[in-house]
């Protein structure tokens, strides 16, 4: 899971900082010099481990760190974090000026801005055996491994039963509803509940993503380019179009506001949305924000068959490595401990996603809070109907993520028409992604 800052913030950057990154970071290919190569005063390895997150995911690192050089004496690991936020415009200068950390918590929207310019160290050798393969594919390119996954999760729509049933609605089937099942659910509750709505504004690019999926295409493909036709994307801003028409959504400027909001402002978040789209290891911090035990649901589908669901399982994050280190053998090992050890699993509990490796996954679970024990049986009762994964993103992809929300602000706002918009954003997608 990405930091929690904003909707556009948690799950990519602008086009601004999309091309700050790729120009730094392609300075990287001339940068002269070495990688990290930090000794202790003992003569002791040290490591460079960047990640983001919350305070709380700082503390649980540490002391990750601590019981690994506990178990590992002679390596020695220095902790860098910050917030989402300036987290990739740090890494793109310190690549560019060969300061690379060794070890690097990865984004998978981020992947390829690195491997493809030789940035990143192929992991192949690191233990993936207890990982499911979909996991493990995740940070695969043609060239190798280059990142491993922390933990899955999956796109969930995230339910508030206390609004349901001030409705008089019933908790949904998610394995048998509809999209017409979910709108006509939605304009009921927005017209039944004073100062609440059916649903919170679109989370992109998974939102986006899942209705592709549900049509059997994919936003980018194996070949790094396109996957659908403006005619898909211009039904999918008619689709949010009619949820806002038809009262299930605030109007444009609620839409935006939300937009723009982190978990904890967000609609969700302030218990003013019955349904909202978001990442099934928020499920904690969205109840506590809106004080309501919220439930995740399986998106709706166009037929009522789950199998037709489009889901997938995420990598909340993966550890990838400097291709420039010094120490790649203890910097493999540190990964290794990161998404194989016991002591790291249960310390991460699901922080950092429901655990890749298997078998720390079951041990993790059987000490969760029930909150969290359901959000984590609710991500492995999906593996039935998953559909595959999907393709890494291509360099360029994290543009796409405020591509969509501009556009759909467009179509809010009826600045411009779900076609208009639509074959405008294409251009500027297949320009982010060329």
């Amino acid at each position: 899971m990405s930091s929690s800052n904003s909707r556009r913030g948690r799950h990519g950057t602008k086009l601004s900082r999309l091309i700050a990154v790729t120009a730094v970071a392609a300075m990287a290919l001339t940068a002269c010099g070495g990688g990290s190569n930090a000794s202790g005063e003992d003569g002791d390895v040290v490591l460079r481990f960047s990640w983001w997150g919350s305070d709380a995911r700082a503390t649980t690192t540490n002391e990750i760190i601590k019981a690994f050089e506990e178990e590992n004496p002679g390596i020695k690991i220095q902790g860098e974090y910050g917030d989402w936020s300036g987290y990739w415009d740090k890494l793109a200068t310190q690549v560019a000026s060969n300061d690379a950390p060794d070890v690097i918590q990865m984004d998978d929207k981020y992947l390829r801005e690195y491997a493809d310019r030789g940035a990143l160290l192929d992991l192949s050798d690191v233990d993936t055996s207890k990982f499911e393969d979909v996991a493990v594919e995740n940070g695969r390119t043609e060239d190798g491994v280059f990142g491993i996954t922390t933990g899955i999760n999956s796109f969930t729509l995230t339910t508030n039963p206390e609004i349901l049933a001030e409705a008089g609605i019933e908790m949904p089937d998610d394995r048998t509803w509809t999209w017409d099942d979910y709108r006509e659910i939605t304009e009921k509750i927005s017209a039944e509940v004073d100062g609440k709505y059916g649903a919170a504004a679109p989370n992109e690019p998974a939102g986006l993503q899942s209705w592709l999926r549900q049509g059997g295409k994919h936003l980018t493909t194996d070949e790094g380019v396109l996957g659908f036709e403006a005619s898909d994307l211009s039904g999918y801003f008619q689709h949010h179009l009619d949820l806002m028409e038809n009262g299930s959504y605030p109007g444009a400027s609620g839409l935006a506001e939300d937009q723009n909001s982190g978990p904890d402002r967000s609609m969700t978040g302030t218990g003013t949305a019955a349904f909202g789209m978001w990442w099934s290891n928020q499920l904690g911090a969205l109840s506590a924000a809106s004080g309501v035990d919220l439930v995740p649901l399986r998106l709706p589908t166009h037929t009522g068959n789950p199998k037709d669901s489009g889901l997938w399982y995420k990598s909340s994050m993966l550890m990838s490595a400097s291709a420039r280190t010094k120490h790649p053998e203890e910097t493999q090992k540190f990964i290794d401990y990161m998404v194989n050890s016991e002591t790291a699993g249960q310390l991460n509990q699901m922080d950092r996603g429901l655990p890749a490796n298997t078998e720390v996954r079951e041990l993790v679970v059987a000490e969760l809070d029930d909150l969290e024990a359901l959000s984590a049986r609710f991500v492995t009762e999906l593996e039935e109907d998953l559909s595959g994964a999907e393709p890494i993103p291509p360099m360029g992809f994290s543009a796409i993520q405020d591509i969509a929300y501009r556009y759909e602000l467009e179509v809010f706002f009826k600045r411009q028409t779900p076609d208009e918009a639509a074959q405008k954003a294409i251009a500027e997608m297949e320009a982010a992604i060329s």
